[in-house]
């Protein structure tokens, strides 16, 4: 399969399984618990685009053309904080109202986005000599975990 059309492929089906967990949960208030977790998420991935310029990422795991690697912030101690945010945010979703279903949508976002961040990472070592010194110094998706 082509590199662009695996790409693609990922990002549909997570924004696919986004739209399931969301549209499922949507009319659910939430328990302040799951709010807050939601909103711990959201936080992040606002700290996160906070030191990523906005032309410098994309949503797809292709590296953009003069895109440079971020190391400040979130970026210091993990690979692929956005990833991290999102499953934060939909694990705030899933606990409002959690389904054998829901559960089982969450695992596979959570293997979508790791097969994103582990294609992102093959193009970063493609193009960067320092990416896997960086890789080295930090984990992938969870802080100071994995």
């Amino acid at each position: 399969m082509k590199s662009k059309n695996y790409s693609y492929i990922l990002v549909s089906l997570q924004f696919i399984l986004i739209a399931i967990l969301l549209i499922t949960h949507g009319l659910q208030t939430p328990s302040n618990f799951a709010l807050l977790i939601f909103l711990v998420g959201c936080g992040f991935g606002l700290y996160t685009v906070r030191h990523n310029k906005l032309g410098n990422f994309n949503v797809t795991p292709e590296i953009k053309e003069n895109a440079s690697l971020i190391t400040t912030g979130a970026y210091r101690y993990i690979r692929h904080p956005m990833y991290f945010s999102v499953l934060i945010m939909m694990f705030g979703v899933v606990v409002s109202k959690p389904t054998l279903l829901s559960l089982f949508i969450y695992a596979l976002l959570v293997v979508t986005l790791f097969l994103k961040a582990q294609k992102e990472e093959v193009l970063w070592m493609e193009q960067s000599n320092k990416y896997k010194t960086y890789m080295q110094q930090t984990k992938k998706i969870i802080p100071f975990i994995l």
